[in-house]
């Protein structure tokens, strides 16, 4: 895929995920649109949209990725407890899967 078809469908799969993570969070940032690989071959995001956690020492940050952990949208850092509720919401509204593998942020 030529990488500006690959970005501009990217971008419209990231514009999607945050508007969802926004409405549940309060507030989500754009992450990544393109899949990142070695064999410069340009590939947007998955269009499936799951949920992952990151915990460290400032708190839980909630992503919506694709099935590969590529981060479409994150949110702002929350505590354990804002964090359970955030994604307990999501789960029973939105009935996303919760991702467990590897997650790739844009940082």
């Amino acid at each position: 895929m030529q990488y500006f078809t690959a970005l501009k469908l990217g971008e419209k799969r990231v514009k999607l995920a945050q508007e969802l993570l926004d409405s549940f969070a309060g507030h989500a940032l754009p992450a990544l649109a393109l899949k990142d690989n070695r064999d410069n071959k340009w590939e947007p995001v998955g269009e499936e949209n799951l949920i992952a956690v990151k915990n460290e020492s400032n708190g839980y940050l909630i992503a919506i990725c694709d099935k590969s952990g590529i981060a479409k949208s994150i949110s702002q850092w929350f505590s354990e407890d804002d964090m359970n509720r955030i994604i307990s919401k999501i789960k029973t509204e939105r009935r996303l899967e919760e991702y467990t593998g590897k997650l790739s942020l844009p940082i």
